[in-house]
């Protein structure tokens, strides 16, 4: 996929460059939890500084309806400032004429943080003129918000009309793991898809049920993918409207080469999940109760399936990580992936959530930054706002 990035920016000296970023972190009592998005950013950020160009930085944060204390980027400017060991200025009511002032008058050496970009509703709605006030902060535009990249915003999309466009070190590096993985993946290739957003996660799976050799499904999309089989799932999350759906993935799946894997075994309790845990068949979830996590001998299958694998995409966990009881399944894929050391790429935000022992994404080929952004970039192949950078 053919798109100019920051190396290909003439000159920068003095200019300025408008940066979306997505520092749409984790916070706890005004804390941040987790800044590896911020992290993941830095690169561009630092390649612009030494180009000697004025950064002007935007990001969401959460979803606000209009201005909320309680997503300010103010955290996050303070982060920044630690890791850079600069100065970084927040501009709130960055919508005003007199910001624009504001921003002049801040010296090329430091950095320009613009509040919660979706404070202002222009944003989301893509307004041309907000996105031309925007633009008027800057001499070119770079995105380097993968994670974002499937939105029709202003600060994605709309602002490319007004300015040459430029994708980040970031962005460039997601475009190009993910593609490799899609368009020549070594093979055996498996895909594993867990979690929910079922509807989101049915439409890859039938894109790639043409490119992959074994898709493994886990979570609540296989509950779906089961009862679809005609199979009773008790008071489990099932997505019921996506029924028809997953059969007609499943009539596709008999046309290719691809198997379409479900699993053995589940892990079941009741809705309060006050009942002891127990290991059911596939087939014999009893109606009151619901299905948490993948089984033992899902878990073994699921393992063999990684070993022999040469390419892996892993998007969602395998059940109710966050209590566990039901995390086995989950930690299990995730040391085997690690463990394989083929090209693999994880990504979602349940799926990096779930992770408790860091020291295995050391052996990840690609973390990707994006949960929706990548599906959406597995689905199409593309996204809104890679486009613009390619037709800048």
């Amino acid at each position: 996929m053919k798109k100019k990035t920051i190396y290909d920016i003439p000159s920068l000296t003095g200019k300025r460059v408008f940066l979306t970023v997505d520092f749409n972190i984790s916070l706890h009592d005004g804390k941040i939890v987790n800044d590896a998005r911020i992290v993941e950013t830095l690169p561009t950020i630092k390649y612009l500084l030494t180009k000697k160009a004025k950064i002007i930085m935007a990001s969401h944060l959460g979803r606000p309806a209009g201005y909320d204390p309680n997503l300010s980027l103010k955290p996050v400017a303070k982060r920044v400032q630690q890791l850079l060991k600069r100065p970084v200025h927040l501009i709130d009511h960055y919508w005003e004429k007199k910001a624009l002032d504001k921003i002049s008058a801040i010296k090329n050496s430091d950095l320009v943080l613009l509040e919660n970009i979706r404070f202002h509703k222009g944003e989301e709605e893509n307004d041309r003129e907000f996105a031309k006030h925007l633009a008027s902060m800057a001499d070119y535009f770079v995105n380097d918000a993968f994670g974002t990249a499937h939105r029709i915003h202003a600060s994605i999309v709309g602002i490319s009309e007004f300015l040459p466009a430029f994708a980040g070190l970031l962005m460039a590096k997601e475009v190009k793991m993910i593609s490799s993985a899609t368009e020549k993946p070594k093979r055996p290739f498996l895909l594993i898809i867990g979690g929910a957003k079922t509807p989101e996660k049915i439409s890859v799976i039938e894109r790639l049920v043409d490119i992959a050799d074994t898709i493994a499904l886990g979570g609540a999309i296989a509950n779906t993918f089961l009862a679809a089989w005609g199979f009773g799932m008790g008071r489990s999350l099932v997505d019921y409207e996506m029924v028809e759906m997953a059969r007609v993935v499943f009539w596709k799946t008999t046309k290719k080469h691809s198997a379409l894997i479900l699993p053995l075994d589940v892990v079941i309790s009741d809705r309060e999940r006050k009942m002891r845990s127990q290991v059911v068949e596939y087939n014999k979830v009893p109606h009151h109760v619901a299905i948490y996590d993948i089984g033992p001998k899902t878990q073994k299958y699921y393992g063999e399936l990684i070993k022999e694998a040469q390419t892996i995409i892993w998007n969602g966990p395998m059940g109710l990580y966050e209590d566990p009881r039901f995390a086995k399944g989950t930690d299990n894929l995730l040391k085997c992936i690690a463990e394989s050391k083929t090209y693999s790429i994880i990504g979602g935000g349940d799926t990096l959530s779930s992770i408790k022992n860091q020291k295995y994404l050391k052996n990840i080929t690609h973390v990707s930054s994006g949960g929706g952004a990548m599906l959406a970039f597995l689905e199409r192949g593309t996204l809104p706002g890679i486009e613009v950078l390619q037709n800048a």
